[in-house]
């Protein structure tokens, strides 16, 4: 069934791009992986439908591979509310700092999913992803119409189960070594910390759907230990962060490529919700409770994680990295491609 799962999609290589939202998965980025015969992923979920569709122009400028859209299915909470003083003073001494004016709280806002949808519906990718959750019956129904494939992430074998009963045709197990946000919607994140050779091969018994897995891939090895456990693709993220097509700042990859040891955390001060990264100051200075909800968190800190980003400040970005980063690769995306299908034998 994997092989004849990538043939539907129209890929060669068992190798996804995991999707990049707020601005590191770039067109290039995500046309180079697709061009190299994997599926290149564009995370949409802080944009706009006009920039989601505008994005995909982009990246069909520069393939004529299939690629996917990604999208937040879930996780905003805008009836949860935190006092915002301790938060705001801590932002007003970086932003100090940083040579910023003094933070503004931003409202906590709603999902904005159904109008992306309808983006992602014109834009007619090859593929729909999604995490944080399900969207409804009905907006499955309508990418379904559209022809477009679509993958939910599960962090736990509970939510591979539902995923395949909303009748996804694939799904993202997410395991607890994965970087960046984590996709869990039914259980606690705590709970849901699954490792991700186990939670592969729970799926993987527990659904009749091609599962992808995500978590710690860092080369052709981990591709091909993943493809013996069943999986249809390996699913990698921080393995692609240092490439220069990537638009991570260059203190993130500088902060990547020096990681001697796995020093990632799982944090929800960058964003509100809980993610994996490289520890710094900003996690440490961030006390639990007065983190603000998602995504109203994540607003907040948009100003001090651009100006880091510009000043090379790596304390106050959001380091995102998965448990391989001792072993990330600095080159170009359509040489690291190269090298993955070299190093699984080539198909």
């Amino acid at each position: 069934m994997p092989d004849d799962f990538l043939t539907r999609v129209g890929i060669a290589q068992p190798i996804v791009l995991g999707p990049m939202a707020g601005g590191a998965g770039t067109p290039a980025l995500v046309a180079a992986v697709s061009n190299g015969g994997g599926l290149g992923s564009w995370g949409g979920a802080y944009s706009t439908p006009q920039q989601i569709l505008d994005a995909a122009v982009q990246i069909r400028a520069l393939t004529s591979k299939p690629f996917a859209l990604n999208l937040f299915a879930g996780g905003y909470n805008p009836e949860r509310h935190v006092d915002p003083a301790p938060m705001l003073a801590l932002m007003a001494r970086v932003h100090g700092e940083l040579g910023l004016p003094p933070p503004v709280l931003p409202p906590n806002p709603v999902s904005p999913l159904r109008e992306q949808i309808d983006a992602v519906i014109e834009a007619r990718p090859a593929m729909f992803s999604f995490t944080f959750g399900i969207p409804d019956a009905d907006a499955l129904a309508r990418v379904r119409k559209a022809g477009i494939l679509i993958c939910g992430t599960a962090t736990t074998v509970d939510e591979a189960k539902a995923l395949a009963d909303a009748g996804v045709d694939c799904i993202s197990a997410q395991g607890e070594e994965a970087g960046a946000h984590r996709g869990t919607f039914l259980a606690s994140f705590d709970a849901s910390l699954v490792p991700m050779r186990e939670l592969v091969q729970g799926a993987v018994a527990a659904v009749s759907v091609p599962v992808f897995a995500a978590g710690g891939i860092m080369d052709g090895r981990d591709i091909a230990a993943v493809l013996k456990l069943g999986a249809a693709a390996a699913q990698m993220g921080t393995a692609f962060l240092p490439c220069p097509e990537c638009g991570t700042p260059q203190a993130h990859k500088a902060a990547l490529m020096s990681a001697k040891i796995d020093t990632t955390t799982i944090t929800r001060a960058f964003s509100g919700r809980q993610a994996r990264a490289l520890r710094n100051a900003f996690i440490d200075a961030a006390r639990e409770e007065w983190i603000l909800p998602f995504r109203q968190q994540n607003d907040l800190t948009r100003p001090m994680r651009t100006a880091a980003g510009q000043r090379g400040k790596a304390d106050y970005l959001s380091l995102w990295a998965g448990r391989g980063v001792t072993r990330a690769r600095q080159m170009p995306a359509a040489e690291l491609m190269k090298t993955l299908v070299a190093e699984i034998g080539g198909r």
